[in-house]
């Protein structure tokens, strides 16, 4: 990535914003594109100046940082660096998902090393931003108190839909299959590729509610209706719309086992 990193930075405290700035600006490949220090500002910042990543304070009067994230989402959803003062359970959501986040005060140190994650991410060229959500989910829902297995599954993607982000849930997924790099959402007629392995994906979701069953597929099991057998031991699995998809022997006993 040769053009600079565009930061936004978001706090109510104008010394905080003012700290942030005065470090960011002494950072190479780093350009300070604006400052808001409430909700509503913050939302129309992020939908009109479009910046790779925002630095945002999760605690502030009115709209939290969670709220900001959720209302911009689905115009422009860059990364997230939340800078945070939150105790210990909702630390242990952010590293649940290997999201970044600054604790008051910060130090010029961790916040040179926060941006040089994030332009790592920006040079991969697809950022995982369903992160951001998979973050605000497990905090709001507290599922830093509930064992870890509560608290890996993503309850929503963003996905892109031409100059904008859909935030897909995972319960609407009727089906997933896998386009070379990419994986295909199928949800309500629609279809959405987000540029994730079927093996990844798979890891994400709650095998409660998804099975695999092929190797390029992936089924939401209250989508299935009816499954029929054929004479070379393979079945096809008929959903709720009509659609049939192909189940190999191999994964089989997946979806029959249960």
């Amino acid at each position: 990535m040769t053009e600079p990193v565009r930061a936004l930075i978001v706090d109510d405290e104008p010394l905080a914003r003012d700290g942030l700035r005065i470090m960011l600006g002494g950072m190479a490949g780093v350009d300070v594109v604006g400052e808001a220090g409430e909700g509503a500002a913050a939302v129309k910042a992020i939908r009109t100046l479009r910046p790779d990543v925002v630095l945002l304070d999760v605690q502030m009067p009115g709209q939290s940082g969670f709220d900001i994230v959720e209302r911009a989402a689905p115009d422009h959803l860059p990364l997230v660096v939340f800078v945070t003062a939150y105790d210990e359970y909702a630390l242990r959501a952010f590293q649940v998902h290997a999201f970044d986040y600054l604790l008051k005060p910060v130090s010029p140190e961790r916040l040179a090393d926060a941006m040089a994650r994030v332009r790592a991410d920006l040079l991969r060229g697809a950022p995982p931003r369903e992160r951001v959500l998979d973050v605000v989910d497990t905090v709001r829902l507290g599922a830093g108190e509930r064992p870890a297995s509560r608290s890996r599954y993503t309850v929503r993607f963003a996905v892109r839909d031409r100059d904008r982000y859909i935030l897909v849930r995972a319960a609407d997924i009727d089906w997933i299959d896998a386009a070379a790099n990419y994986v295909r959402l199928n949800t309500r007629g629609r279809g959405f590729l987000l540029r994730m392995t079927i093996g990844d994906i798979e890891q994400r979701l709650d095998p409660a509610v998804f099975t695999r069953i092929h190797r390029s597929t992936i089924v939401n099991t209250a989508r299935v209706q009816e499954i029929r057998s054929d004479p070379h031991g393979d079945y096809d699995v008929v959903l709720t719309d009509g659609r049939t998809l192909r189940m190999s022997r191999t994964f089989r006993d997946r979806l029959l086992g249960r």
